[in-house]
This record gives C-alpha cells, sequence and structure tokens, in this order.
C-alpha cells in the first residue's frame, strides 16, 4: 500500500521556525513572526517578510511573534504559521494530508503539548506527532542516545534553554529554563538605555549580540571589538548613534547567562552517578542559535567542569532531529506523543 502523504517535521522555535520534509530535508528555515491585519484578522505575511515589519508597522497591521519562551502565546496565530508551513510544502488543495511531528520543550505542561498537537490538526495535519526539544536536539547532533551510557545535551535557543540527560532512547533528567537568546537581547536594549539613555530595537540588540556579544571578557586589549549603534535619544527623541565595546556586553548579559548555565548545573546535580561519569568522559554538547555566542562554551566548561563543545550544526540539530526521528519512528516511538 502506497503512502502519498508527506511527513513533516517541524522545529517550532521562539525565535526561528525550521521545516523538514522526509527525503528532501531542510526545506524552510524562518523567523517565527507572523503580521496580521488588525482590521480583518488576516495573516499578511510569516516569516522573513514579517520580521522585517517588526516595530516599523503601521496602525492597521501588526507584527507578532506567536511563541513565547518556547509556548504558544497566540494560538490562533500559530495554527494560522502552521497552516502557513503546510500550505508552502503540500499545495493549499492538497488530496493526502500530512504526517507531522513538532517539536515542544521538555519542561511544557499537558495543557501546553495538547494546545501544540491541537494547532498541528487544525493547520490540516492527519497525524500529530510531539517529541521533546532535547531528544530531538541530541538526534539531530548525532548522539547515540540508544547506547546504555549517559550524554548530555543542552539546546540554547531564542526562548528557552533545555538541558538533559540522555540514555537508551530517553531523557533521565531534564531542566528547562525559560531564558535564551531573547532575553540576552533584551538585557543589550535595557543596558544600553541604562547607560547611554539610547532606545533601540530588537533588530538592533540581536546584531550586537551576533557582533560583539562575548561570554567573557576578553583576555587583552587586542581582543576588544567596537560596534556603532543607532537608536532613539530617550531624553531629546532624537536619533542617535553611540560606539560600543564587547566587554560592556559581556557586562549586560552576565545575568543572563548565569540562569542559563544553573539550567546545566541543576541537571548534573539530579544526574545519577553511573550517568554522571559517562558525562565526564564524553563532556556535553551544545546545541541552538544561542550556543554560537562567541566563548559561551569555554564559560560553560569553566562553570561546571566539565568540558563543552558545539554541535556540527547547532542551528539545525533540532530541525535534524525531528526529521530522523519521523524516519525511524518505531525506533523513538517510547519518547514520541501522537494524536
Amino acid at each position: 500500500m502506497f503512502n502519498f502523504s508527506k511527513k513533516i517535521g517541524i522545529d517550532l522555535g521562539t525565535a526561528n521556525s525550521l521545516v523538514y520534509v522526509l527525503g528532501e530535508g531542510i526545506v524552510m528555515n524562518e523567523p517565527t513572526v507572523v503580521a496580521v491585519s488588525t482590521i480583518d484578522n488576516r495573516v499578511l505575511a510569516v516569516g522573513n517578510e514579517a520580521k522585517e515589519m517588526l516595530g516599523r508597522t503601521p496602525g492597521n497591521i501588526t507584527a507578532t511573534r506567536p511563541m513565547r519562551d518556547g509556548v504558544i502565546a497566540d494560538y490562533v496565530i500559530t495554527e494560522a504559521m502552521l497552516r502557513y508551513f503546510i500550505d508552502k510544502i503540500c499545495g493549499s488543495s492538497r488530496i493526502f494530508k500530512p504526517e507531522v511531528m513538532v517539536c515542544v520543550p521538555a519542561g511544557v505542561t499537558s495543557v501546553e503539548r495538547r494546545a501544540v498537537m491541537d494547532a498541528t490538526l487544525s493547520a490540516g495535519a492527519k497525524i500529530a506527532y510531539l517529541i521533546d526539544e532535547p531528544l530531538a536536539a541530541a538526534i539531530g547532533s548525532n548522539i547515540p542516545i540508544a547506547n546504555p551510557s549517559g550524554n548530555m545535551i543542552v539546546d540554547i535557543g531564542g526562548g528557552t534553554t533545555e538541558a538533559a540527560v540522555v540514555c537508551l532512547g530517553g531523557v533521565v533528567v531534564h531542566s528547562s529554563a525559560r531564558v535564551g537568546g531573547n532575553k540576552i537581547d533584551e538585557a543589550i536594549a535595557f543596558y544600553i538605555r541604562k547607560k547611554y539613555g539610547l532606545i533601540i530595537g530588537e533588530h538592533q540588540s540581536e546584531s550586537v549580540k551576533i557582533q560583539i556579544g562575548n561570554a567573557l571578557q576578553p583576555a587583552n586589549n587586542s581582543d576588544f571589538k567596537q560596534m556603532e549603534v543607532r537608536g532613539r535619544d530617550s531624553a531629546t527623541g532624537l536619533p542617535r548613534t553611540i560606539l560600543l565595546r564587547s566587554d560592556e556586553i559581556t557586562l549586560a548579559i552576565e545575568d543572563t547567562l548565569k540562569k542559563i548555565i544553573g539550567a546545566v548545573k541543576g541537571v548534573l546535580e539530579q544526574t545519577p552517578p553511573e550517568l554522571a561519569s559517562d558525562i565526564i568522559d564524553k563532556g556535553i554538547v551544545m546545541s541552538g542559535g544561542t550556543s554560537m555566542l562567541t566563548n559561551l562554551d569555554k564559560l560553560m566548561t569553566q562553570q561546571t567542569g566539565v568540558p563543552c563543545h558545539i554541535a556540527e550544526n547547532p542551528l539545525m540539530s533540532v530541525a535534524l532531529g525531528t526529521g530522523m526521528a519521523l524516519e525511524n519512528l518505531d525506533l523513538y516511538k517510547r519518547s514520541v506523543s501522537k494524536r
């Protein structure tokens, strides 16, 4: 019997959403932003096009992020976004409904899980599967999760930090902190406003993080980076430009990084001794876009005493893992919920 329906894996992230199609690989990687008309609640743009509108929309359009801290903040808009993804891949006049697997943070409640399932089915899926994010990240990072030895994965995304110890195809211990790349952006914007009286937007604080963000203070002066930042003066209301140094950014994001490392330490403290010795041998694998922050792996090694290294493809590992789990459902059926 032929199965004509497509199988789709979706990494529904707070900052970016990635879509994996069986047999094709990752076909979409777009920001999780939706622009809606306030007049008739119509979705006007999704992804890159909508992100360009953030902070720039006229009164009759709102550009929002429907996911907050890794969970659905706006159900209707999330469903519209999922429908947009499915329509783009399967065509809007489809005969066969696809099977869709969506990633969720390991720490979400059963109500939040049900919301993702319902949104996926309402958006046009025949069957909805859910997989825990740390497990998908581990599979996508080529960690042999079925083996009887412990592996630790830390997935630091836009909205959440997921730390988990994986063994025998399942999650043994996990901790989830609702802090990630977005909170780092907010900390940068808050610091610049407090110190320089300059108000900057999301785009600007994100580019500061990417270009001169550093988890550790530079050892010598030659390592300092500088960047021009433009925004609105909070006192005069006029546009102004300032020069920022990378050591200031390290100070600005210090507290946020402490929370991320706190989640990792929390998992290490609860890990059974047998698995803890495996983790010391193999180290911690880091995935997710925020793990690419300069020197974050070094800071994590310093703070935990366990060697940390970044996965081969940190931005894609969760989406790749979701796709691999879809391909080998029999192997991972214990770790996947279905409806």
